[in-house]
């Protein structure tokens, strides 16, 4: 999202350097300031008058980040603020880069977020004074913004109300996608469905209602209860017109068909036609305006469907005795090959089902044309977004050790996956709302899967790896699972955020080994045979590489790494020095500087990461060096 950065000092512009590097974020700045902007290497854009420069560009930006004094912002931007709704998001940084404050749109603007984002950045602490926040619990209004629900009519600020005050919530959920119910804090206030009989005296009465359908509700306006509803998007409407039938008319059509229904409009995902009709002028233009995806089906496709009631008239015109009704199913029910179920009578059944609405015949004597409307609903939402895969390395454990970037990266997700472990480390960059998954450490194709069908659908999704995720990490699995799935390098958009890997944090600790060439082996034969591991030991070992290992030894796997011992002892002196490294940067944390000869006599495990030095290396008081050769060379 477009973002703007501001500061009328040059310590402020110090301090919001960061920020527009990692986030991307707009340095707007007065001319005066352009020489320290100059000194940073940071362009900008410049303004005369800042009061002026924020009237004109307020809904250019989707949010701003001030290095000013909170009571200078509040002034600036009192005039301007109008409705939370539409608000964008306003962060206040203090000039030391120590708070980050959520000042303005801290729910819908999403300030809270951006204040995340930017205390990530300058590893500073974000101050979020909103209830929601406080209970961990994703905002009520923001709810649905992952599946890309609509959100409806209702007292968002009533409900908003009851659920600061921890107030009982009852939600009834017909539709749409139950993920966010399986990661919510234990102690949430939310009812799910209505009581049984016998428990209703027994179960503490409402505070607020939630409504969760592609159902239309009309409130009462006499009732004390609040009450909101979101509109999950799985509605797909089939329209079949006649050539040249009027936007207007097919507008019209869809709204008196779902309305007699007591359908949602924002429930719609989008429309399914006949290929003949992918240039109908009205339909494109309607289809454009609203947002609506437009998917259009061969006769071949339409004709192999079962529908209530199909048309030898149709049949004969365009080659499928369905349009509406057809298309409608096509689209709610996805990919019609490979078959859904499986079983093609199965398959049958389940295509008829999910049709909700048969078709209707529309005509109006204000507008040309006539429109046949169906309505099919999906299992799974739509959501209407671009999904994203961020590969994240996490680094060695340690907050202090992930990047500015990998920590926003991971904050920004609507889903996280890791090993649990890892997951854990990295707790505190979670905020509610987010969809996090740990699997063991043996699920790694699991977890590959699971963070690509989730982007596949939509949702932005972190994927996290100790270490850097491209170096043994689940970077080269999640691409290789996309690589199977036939993957257009595009859709779904992939980044990596590369971490600190474990034979660089082994090396912080101990010194200089890694000065002259190396490489990484892994002893782990579960994904690559012995026998080459063993090559690539012998070869490593005759090349005189400084050779990190991982993955030295488990509790069933002990051979190997006595056998990487006897290898670089063919070919290296017993004193040769060896670092071994475990659970680097946390608080368990244990190093030993031994000998090729003694290192196994020290405790070695899979949170091992073994570094041997090659024939230069040296122990010198306690530091391991290996000499590049700088002191060799005359100038």
């Amino acid at each position: 999202m477009p973002l703007a950065a501001i500061t009328t000092t040059a310590i402020g512009l110090r301090c919001l350097a960061p920020v527009c590097q990692t986030l991307g974020a707009e340095l707007c700045l007065a001319e005066s300031l352009a020489a320290d902007a100059a000194a940073l290497t940071l362009s900008y854009r410049s303004y005369d008058s800042l009061r002026d420069f924020l009237t004109e560009n307020w809904q250019r930006y989707d949010g701003f980040i001030f290095c000013l004094a909170t009571g200078a912002v509040v002034r600036l931007i009192a005039p301007l603020l109008q409705d939370k709704a539409t608000d964008p998001a306003v962060v206040v940084v203090d000039e030391t880069g120590e708070y980050a404050i959520s000042l303005c749109g801290g729910h819908q603007g999403g300030a809270d977020r951006l204040a995340q984002q930017v205390s990530h950045c300058l590893n500073a602490q974000p101050v979020i004074t909103g209830a929601a926040s406080r209970l961990a619990l994703p905002g009520i209004d923001l709810l649905g913004q992952p599946f890309g629900w609509v959100k409806g009519t209702g007292d968002w600020t009533g409900v908003s109300a009851a659920i600061a005050a921890s107030g009982p919530v009852q939600v009834i959920q017909d539709a749409g996608s139950e993920l966010w119910q399986d990661h919510l804090p234990a102690s949430h206030p939310f009812q799910f469905g209505f009581p049984e009989f016998e428990d209703r005296d027994t179960v503490p009465k409402p505070q607020a209602r939630v409504w969760i359908s592609p159902i239309q509700r009309q409130f009462s306006e006499a009732s004390d209860l609040p009450k909101v509803q979101w509109h999950p998007r799985l509605l797909w409407v089939g329209i079949g017109c006649e050539r040249g039938s009027a936007r207007q008319l097919i507008e019209l059509a869809i709204e008196q068909v779902l309305q007699r229904q007591h359908l949602a409009m924002g429930a719609i995902s989008g429309i399914a036609t006949l290929d003949l009709k992918a240039d109908e002028a009205g339909l494109v233009d309607l289809c454009q305006a609203r947002g609506w995806p437009l998917r259009c089906f061969t006769p071949e496709q339409l004709k192999t469907l079962s529908v209530p009631n199909p048309s030898e008239v149709v049949e004969q015109a365009v080659g499928t005795p369905s349009v509406a009704e057809a298309a409608a199913i096509a689209a709610a029910s996805g990919p019609l090959n490979p078959p859904i179920l499986g079983d093609f009578e199965a398959d049958l059944v389940y295509l008829r089902d999910s049709l909700r609405i048969p078709k209707q015949i529309i005509r109006h004597p204000d507008y040309p044309g006539a429109v046949t409307v169906a309505v099919a609903q999906a299992e799974q939402d739509y959501t209407g977004r671009r999904g994203e895969l961020l590969l994240v390395g996490t680094g060695p454990g340690s907050l202090d050790q992930i990047t500015p970037a990998a920590k926003a990266a991971i904050n920004r997700a609507d889903a996280v996956i890791g090993y649990r472990l890892y997951v854990d480390l990295a707790r505190s960059l979670l905020r509610p709302g987010q969809i996090v998954e740990a699997l063991p450490i043996t699920q790694e194709r699991q977890r590959a899967e699971r963070a690509v069908a989730l982007a596949n659908w939509g949702l932005t999704v972190a994927v996290i790896s100790s270490g850097d995720c491209g170096i043994y990490g689940m970077g080269g699995l999640v691409l290789e699972t996309l690589k199977a799935q036939g993957w257009d390098g595009k859709v779904p958009t992939v980044q990596i955020f590369p971490g600190i890997s474990a034979l660089q944090s082994a090396a912080s600790r101990v010194g200089a080994p890694l000065m002259h060439d190396f490489c990484a082996i892994s002893l782990s034969d579960l994904l690559t045979p012995w026998e080459i591991i063993q090559q690539r030991l012998t070869a490593a070992a005759q090349a005189d590489f400084v050779v990190a290992l991982y993955n030295p030894k488990s509790k069933t796997r002990t051979a190997q790494i006595a056998f990487a011992q006897q290898v670089f002892l063919q070919h290296r002196q017993p004193q040769t020095p060896v670092a071994l490294a475990k659970s680097l940067y946390r608080e368990e944390e244990e190093i030993v500087l031994t000998t090729l000869q003694e290192m196994l006599s020290h405790p070695i495990d899979m949170l091992t990461t073994v570094i041997i030095g090659n024939r230069s290396s040296l122990n010198y008081a306690g530091w391991l060096i290996t000499p590049r050769g700088y002191l060799g060379f005359s100038s």
